[in-house]
């Protein structure tokens, strides 16, 4: 499990595009959003680099937790 803090994350539109970015990469990751912490949990198979440039696409600044 690897985390990340995440800025910029207000509402479900931000855990659905979040959680999407991430599994069209790894369609099977287990993605866990905690809006009220700015943390974002994911479960794959994804290196750290690579999920961290998911959430940049989207427009969220992004790092390690």
């Amino acid at each position: 499990m690897q985390q990340f803090k995440v800025s910029g994350m207000s509402c479900g539109h931000c855990v659905r595009a979040i959680t999407q970015a991430i599994q069209a990469l790894d369609p099977v990751a287990r993605v866990e959003v905690d809006l009220a912490a700015g943390l974002v949990r994911v479960e794959g198979s994804l290196d750290a680099a690579q999920i961290q440039a998911a959430i940049a696409e989207e427009g969220y600044e992004v790092g390690p937790a």
